[in-house]
């Protein structure tokens, strides 16, 4: 199959079978066009009354969705709208006024589109925080102003730093009942600071609002006139999320090879992934792993089109000048720059199930599209989240617990650190017998 062909997968009797165009893809027009964040902080900090608040005065909602949480509202005797009904989908979450599961919304402006995850604040619900904030960009971290930095705080803010989330957002939240108080502002954010300098976080930003009254969220404060910074929104469609990505250190993981084995397309061979760092482009010199096997890239489709390039978080189907046995699990990368292969492997880890774990547990180990067999042979130490203490001497760790440890595994696995690379540098932890995920770990 010559690269101007249709992709096979996407031919049938009354489907378009004209040429496919070659498109070139820039960086910047894909990743300004979506931008995750997570929400973090203590109960009652008014996490879901915030996002409740974005999506109203964005006009993110519809007619329905609005009379539904005013009559909920009424039902509740409430003199005003209660906008974190928007979010809190579970019954158990509206008897009880607070967040357990880790809900997801999605809005959209102008400027950017928005995927929310909006994570719960009680410390028996801290997996559900990490699981949210693994994907995201940047952290929304909530602060009662009439309470200050509180534990929650400081646990959401190193689980930030700690899955290398670039942007923090601190929203000093609740400004209209301490009078819109300045001095109370700066006390917060002076102590957030002096806190935040052990973090390792580049970017982190303040803002006064008041989520229930809409005070420098979407909208500036006219309580406020002493603060002279953007609003919540402005700051989230302008933080600049281009270069979160790492487009250095090429990552391809295949997840899918596409045969299609038609009478027009029998020797088309194609691996289908998504591209987890660098940038592909045609005529580019790739080695695939762990074979070792060298070829070149010949094509990159993405649905019908042709590619000039492909990178991270993209995720498109390449084709090599050379017939080589690959299959799912592989990894393509560029000849000089290959990730490590290792079966001793250090991670941080974040154990999610309500079972405790003990050393040589075996468990089976998912990482990008390979899963192979491991075992827990070390707890190297456990982590105190409120003081970052570390306590040794752990022969078990039970739910929340974030430790660092060593699993061997059976199989090599191809990897690079999270700090490089946050899927490759990534794993999952799944129980042999239940095939439940029981852990989420960061390669140190």
């Amino acid at each position: 199959m010559t690269s101007a062909r249709r992709p096979p997968w996407k031919t049938g009797k009354n489907q378009d079978t004209s040429k496919p165009h070659t498109t070139t893809t820039t960086m910047s027009n894909i990743n300004n066009q979506l931008l995750r964040f997570t929400t973090a902080g203590s109960v009652d900090d008014g996490k879901s009354t915030l996002i409740g608040r974005l999506l109203y005065d964005s006009k993110s909602i519809f007619e329905d969705q609005l009379a539904a949480v005013e009559a909920s509202s009424a039902r509740k005797g409430f003199d005003y709208v209660d906008l974190s009904l928007l979010t809190d989908g579970l019954k158990s979450e509206r008897e009880q006024g607070i967040t357990i599961d880790v809900a997801y919304r999605y809005f959209a402006t102008p400027k950017r589109k928005f995927i929310i995850a909006d994570t719960p604040g009680h410390i028996q619900y801290t997996r559900n925080m990490v699981t949210g904030a693994s994907t995201a960009n940047l952290a929304l971290i909530l602060i009662d102003a009439r309470k200050g930095l509180v534990e929650q705080t400081y646990r959401h803010s190193f689980i930030a730093s700690l899955l290398k989330i670039p942007h923090i957002i601190v929203c000093v939240n609740k400004m209209d009942l301490v009078e819109y108080d300045q001095s109370v502002y700066d006390r917060i954010v002076a102590e957030y600071k002096a806190f935040s300098a052990k973090l390792e976080v580049s970017d982190i930003q303040f803002v006064p609002i008041s989520a229930l009254a809409g005070d420098n969220v979407v909208n500036r404060s006219e309580a406020m006139s002493w603060y002279q910074g953007a609003t919540l929104l402005h700051m989230l469609e302008s933080v600049h999320i281009e270069s979160d990505h790492n487009h250095i250190d090429s990552r391809f993981p295949v997840q899918y090879v596409v045969r299609p084995q038609s009478k027009e397309h029998h020797d088309f061979r194609g691996y289908a992934g998504r591209v987890a760092g660098g940038i592909f482009r045609p005529g580019d010199d790739v080695t695939v792993l762990p074979s070792g096997f060298q070829s070149r890239v010949k094509a990159i489709h993405l649905g019908n089109e042709l590619l000039e390039e492909a990178f991270a978080p993209m995720s498109v189907t390449l084709t090599l000048e050379d017939e080589i046995d690959i299959s799912r699990g592989d990894i393509i990368a560029k000849p000089n720059n290959q990730p490590q292969a290792e079966q001793d492997v250090d991670l941080m880890l974040c154990w999610m199930n309500q079972r405790p774990v003990n050393l040589n547990a075996k468990l089976y180990i998912r990482h990008t599209s390979r899963e192979v067999r491991g075992v827990l042979k070390e707890i190297q130490y456990k982590l105190d989240i409120n003081s970052l203490h570390r306590l040794e001497n752990i022969e078990q760790l039970v739910m929340n617990d974030i430790a660092r440890v060593k699993i061997r595994t059976a199989q090599p696995l191809l990897i690079d650190s999270y700090r490089k690379n946050r899927i490759t540098g990534s794993v999952i932890l799944v129980d042999e017998s239940t095939n439940e995920t029981v852990a989420a770990g960061m390669i140190v």
